[in-house]
């Protein structure tokens, strides 16, 4: 009689064990959710680390972000494959400028698109890495922020008005030419 009772104190009741595999399965749907969205590389992307997200996608020529009509949509083509597409990035009101030495900031020409079917499209906004991950030379106005995407070394330096961008850039060009 003591070995019965031995056993039956060591031994686990069957709601034991099933609060065990609930356990364990809620642990792993946890952990294979979360590992799903790692491997997905489900970072959000914003004009703050749009050239290092771009750059990030592995590719041999470029990778270009088109955003077409009313930039609702913007679509990742890479080495001239369209990969995936990006919403809610950015709307209508996003401009562009280029900075020319002489001149300073100068908003910049749209690119030309054609599709598939070679129809042009109307592009509103457009930024490319090249293979080396030097991105376009390019400022971005959107929602009062000025985001300059030319510089590759150092984070996306946001300014608050084009005249102080214009400024740091007049800087940097005369330290340039000394």
């Amino acid at each position: 009689m003591n070995v019965s009772k031995a056993l039956n104190k060591k031994a686990f009741t069957l709601i034991e064990l099933l609060i065990v595999i609930i356990i364990m399965g809620v642990v792993y749907n946890l952990a294979i959710t979360n590992f799903a969205k790692l491997s997905k590389g489900d970072t959000k992307v914003s004009l703050s680390n749009l050239r290092s997200y771009l750059a990030s996608i592995p590719h041999d020529k470029s990778v270009k972000l088109l955003c077409f009509d009313e930039c609702q949509a913007c679509d990742i083509y890479v080495d001239d494959v369209k990969s995936r597409t990006i919403e809610g990035l950015l709307n209508k009101d996003v401009r562009s400028y280029r900075y020319e030495f002489n001149y300073g900031y100068t908003e910049a020409e749209k690119d030309v698109f054609f599709d598939d079917n070679d129809v042009e499209k109307d592009i509103c906004f457009s930024y490319k890495v090249d293979k080396k991950g030097v991105g376009d030379q390019i400022l971005v106005e959107f929602k009062n922020k000025f985001y300059d995407l030319g510089s590759y070394i150092k984070k996306t330096p946001v300014y608050s008005s084009l005249d102080d961008a214009q400024e740091v850039k007049d800087n940097l060009a005369k330290e340039v030419m000394r």
